[in-house]
């Protein structure tokens, strides 16, 4: 996440990681634009990333702040 952030965002660019019950981790930025799924091709060199996100947490979702917006993940911890 913070590398698409990099990427794709634009900066500042935050990252905070949460420990309770499980593990929240948070990466902010000042762009408004929304992050979606993409079904990349095999030729594709990009867009896996938030397939990737999906397949590894248990949840993970956006909100938009006063600033820009949060992309967050949560992962139960054993």
């Amino acid at each position: 996440m913070v590398a698409n952030a990099i990427r794709h965002g634009k900066g500042p660019i935050g990252l905070r990681l949460l420990r309770g019950e499980g593990l929240i981790c948070e990466v902010t930025d000042c762009s408004l634009t929304t992050p979606r799924i993409r079904h990349a091709a095999e030729t594709d060199e990009g867009g896996r990333g938030l397939q990737l996100v999906s397949a590894l947490s248990q949840r993970w979702g956006t909100r938009y702040t006063p600033t820009g917006k949060c992309i967050w993940t949560e992962q139960p911890l054993t």
